[in-house]
């Protein structure tokens, strides 16, 4: 599914940030995600910096996709000793395994193409997080607000994609949404929008 980001949609990405609070039980993890994040900001500004992206935006995404696990494909969190296996499957297609974290990071936005687009906005940059995931929830009736985004925070309770095509209206995502970990990096003064 493909979402256009139109003005609507980009004030109420930006609605929902300025809204956005941390469920209280999991501030703690959500700190602790925030902060080993930040520890990589070197790491992250490498590849995101030639490819005129966000760093921190790169660190959101290893978070979601591989746990920031430097020994996994950026695109899904398979190992780096092989070429991706899961969606989007045989990436990077240049060079041979094993990989290094930066070449399929560099890949994955390449694949992605997020590479040097002029709006890294609030709203855009949450944009582009969601659809790394995929745009399905916004297809829900109601609407559900993606916890690839929102969760541990007050605009996620439950809903889930449990497997590809697969909603579960009851499950209840046990990741912290990129929103929520990007909220906190900006009340703890890591980053400025």
């Amino acid at each position: 599914m493909t979402l256009p980001l139109i003005e609507q949609l980009r004030e109420q990405y930006q609605t929902l940030f300025d809204t956005c609070r941390i469920v209280p039980a999991r501030l703690s993890m959500v700190r602790m995600v925030a902060q080993r994040i930040t520890a990589n900001e070197a790491r992250y500004q490498a590849v995101a910096g030639p490819l005129g992206i966000p760093w921190y935006f790169l660190g959101l995404v290893h978070s979601m996709e591989s746990s920031l696990n430097f020994h996994t494909h950026l695109h899904n969190g398979d190992p780096l000793d092989r070429r991706t296996t899961h969606v989007p499957s045989g990436r990077p297609t240049q060079g041979e395994p094993p990989f290094t974290w930066e070449q399929s990071a560099t890949d994955a936005m390449w694949y992605e193409r997020l590479t040097h687009l002029a709006d890294w906005s609030l709203p855009a940059l949450l944009y582009r997080l969601e659809g790394y995931n995929g745009y399905g929830y916004h297809a829900l009736t109601p609407p559900v607000n993606s916890p690839y985004l929102w969760g541990f925070s007050n605009h996620y309770t439950s809903g889930k994609y449990v497997a590809d095509h697969i909603f579960d209206r009851s499950a209840v995502s046990q990741q912290c949404g990129a929103a929520t970990l990007l909220r906190q990096m900006v009340l703890s003064d890591t980053i400025q929008l």
